[in-house]
């Protein structure tokens, strides 16, 4: 840990890759506290491989990937919310065909472009934080920014919507705005993060540090803040462990997020069993 530490200041791609871990920890807690309440963890998964569509697309026209995952994904989550939001077809079923038709056009384009190599898609699909760049860092740092900025002034209203989208629009609240600014955030986030995690590891950053902060707690601010620490804690763990030990970073993140989770699930058990002995025993 200390060799890594004092390796930052030698090398910029480990600052940068400090830097992504920290504020990928932050949204992702934020923006997943959201997709889980409102049970919407298939969703994120479908945008995530529907990206996929605007990596190969931006592969083949030589242009930033990112900026083409970007768009595939934002039009992707509005896809998704209007054509539920006009119950003109099921939000499972749309997000199955948006997952597929991604992967397709993304599997197409890649096939046609010029000197492809599979290497070329490694880093999306699995995660590459050490090559995130200082323009990648800004952007991160932005969308934390306007997720921390949006939980704190908006907090009651995007928990309202999260759970019930009627009880919501008795109370005055503008769901249908509410729904589509989140469905673009959640969107802007995911392609944010597949640099970090890569389109086959992401779902897990979103899912687990709330799971883990649900164990303890059921209030909504609550679990936002646990679980924005807990990611944050998990990726800078997990990016320690894989400089130290020479493993692909999105994977020893995965397993430190899952080993605080089983002790998280094992305490929350203890603390549930000590009050029940009490009371048998009184």
């Amino acid at each position: 840990m200390i060799e890594f530490f004092s390796d930052i200041l030698r090398y910029d791609y480990l600052a940068n890759a400090l830097l992504a871990a920290i504020f990928a920890g932050i949204t992702c807690g934020i923006v997943g506290t959201y997709i889980v309440s409102r049970r919407m963890v298939f969703l994120c998964g479908g945008i995530t491989h529907a990206s996929f569509g605007g990596l190969g697309i931006a592969f083949y026209a030589g242009i930033n990937p990112i900026l083409g995952a970007l768009a595939f994904a934002i039009l992707s989550a509005i896809g998704v919310e209007w054509a539920s939001d006009k119950g003109r077809i099921r939000e499972d079923s749309a997000i199955g065909i948006i997952w597929s038709i991604g992967m397709a056009i993304g599997a197409l384009f890649m096939s046609l472009t010029p000197g492809y190599t599979s290497g070329d898609l490694a880093s999306y699909m699995f995660g590459s934080i050490i090559t995130v760049t200082n323009q990648d860092i800004m952007l991160l740092g932005s969308i934390t920014a306007v997720c921390v900025i949006g939980a704190i002034l908006l907090c009651r209203q995007i928990m309202y919507v999260a759970f019930d989208r009627n009880f919501s629009a008795s109370q005055g609240i503008n769901t249908r705005v509410i729904s589509y600014a989140m469905s673009i955030v959640v969107a802007i986030t995911i392609v944010m993060a597949i640099r970090i995690m890569g389109i086959v590891l992401l779902l897990s950053l979103f899912t687990i540090p709330v799971v883990t902060a649900n164990a303890f707690t059921k209030s909504y601010a609550h679990i936002t803040l646990w679980a924005s620490i807990i990611g944050v804690a998990g990726t800078v763990i997990g990016l320690i462990m894989s400089y130290n030990w020479e493993v692909p970073p999105g994977v020893s993140i995965i397993f430190t997020l899952t080993i605080v989770l089983i002790g998280a699930k094992l305490l929350s058990l203890r603390s549930k069993k000590k009050p029940n002995a009490i009371k048998n025993y009184t």
